[in-house]
């Protein structure tokens, strides 16, 4: 399947340094946007970052795109909800120590830095990304590995932000060396945005640098066909070129991608470029992204399309990731147990039961 083309990014360095940082510069961008003072207000509360690359990706500058909206404050982001969170995952009760979430007996997840090239507006992480946080130090990676080992049931550790992949590549060697030292800690994960909003940082000595550290997976997050560009496929391939599996995250939003043939496309030319489709996330309860929120019935349908036309390899785990529970939960029609107006109640593991509202109109 052909990909859609794209500028070809530049030296990422200098590229992220022309990130666009503001709706004032997103207007010089774009001449004739009209910025509302609504639209102000949801910036002053979340803040925005775009790479000139991903911008480079908007056919038309206005909410009906789907790469515009998934980068530029909305109106939307105002609209509060009495379940929404700043930590709908429920991370922090469950961090025993700056930087490390021990949510799973046998996983963990390490924020190495707050840094991220793009500010994507559904970030279940607002707390955190953006924020002027500096990276891990040596000190708090010393108390990470050290928890590690008196915790040896933790064999999988997850490198997030933040995106870890914005680090330098030496220091990027260095937490992953402090980790593979743990005994224990039998693979390591990498979740980043990179591959889609700023390819160009995919280069070869990155790769070098992770394809040393393995056992190492990749986890991608593209939402949108429009997404997979030339330049963005080639970054997953010097990875998989590499021996370091690339398996992608996607997230449901409402006006960008909640229709099956959007989904059936990216999920099949992913596919196709050895990517594979692990998760699509039904959209956590974090504050200012109500508006693309969906009802859970709109991804159970979807799935079902899924399911009679992609290939099983090509067909992602439709989940929910709640606080408080032992696991994620995996939507299927039989995870259902009722539904009420205005709502969804879920069974999870263990027979324990989830409360999902629909988006607030």
């Amino acid at each position: 399947m052909t990909a859609p083309a794209a500028p070809t990014p530049g030296p990422w360095r200098s590229e992220l340094a022309r990130a666009v940082r503001s709706l004032d510069a997103l207007a010089a961008r774009f001449p004739g946007l009209r910025v509302t003072p609504e639209m102000r207000e949801a910036e002053r509360r979340f803040p925005m970052a775009a790479t000139p690359y991903y911008l480079s990706l908007v056919r038309k500058p206005d909410f009906s795109d789907p790469i515009f909206a998934q980068c530029v404050p909305a109106p939307g982001e105002l609209r509060e909800a009495p379940w929404s969170s700043a930590d709908p995952l429920g991370e922090a009760p469950c961090s025993p120590l700056p930087r490390l979430v021990h949510r799973y007996g046998d996983r963990a997840v390490l924020l190495v830095c707050s840094a991220c090239a793009c500010r994507c507006r559904h970030c279940f992480r607002k707390r955190v990304s953006g924020t002027a946080e500096p990276a891990v130090s040596d000190r708090e990676l010393r108390a990470v590995a050290a928890y590690l080992r008196r915790h040896r049931a933790v064999s999988d550790v997850l490198l997030s932000g933040g995106d870890p992949l914005l680090l330098p590549d030496a220091r990027l060697g260095e937490i992953l060396d402090a980790l593979r030292a743990v005994r224990s800690v039998r693979v390591l994960r990498i979740g980043s945005r990179l591959p889609a909003t700023l390819p160009s940082r995919i280069t070869r000595g990155l790769v070098r640098t992770l394809r040393a550290r393995g056992p190492l997976f990749v986890s991608s997050h593209f939402n949108h066909p429009r997404e997979l560009t030339p330049a963005a496929l080639a970054a997953c391939g010097r990875l998989v070129d590499a021996g370091i599996p690339v398996q992608n995250q996607t997230v449901l939003l409402r006006g960008v991608n909640d229709d099956p043939a959007t989904l059936e496309t990216l999920f099949r030319t992913l596919y196709h470029n050895r990517v594979r489709p692990y998760y699509l996330f039904q959209t956590d309860l974090v504050r200012g992204i109500e508006h693309l929120r969906t009802p859970l019935r709109t991804g159970l349908e979807i799935m079902r399309h899924l399911r009679a036309n992609l290939s099983g390899p090509a067909i992602p785990n439709f989940c929910l990731d709640p606080p408080g529970l032992a696991g994620k939960i995996e939507l299927a029609p039989e995870s259902v147990v009722a539904r009420r107006p205005g709502k969804t109640i879920l069974r999870a593991g263990g027979g324990t039961r989830f409360v999902y509202p629909d988006p607030s109109e």
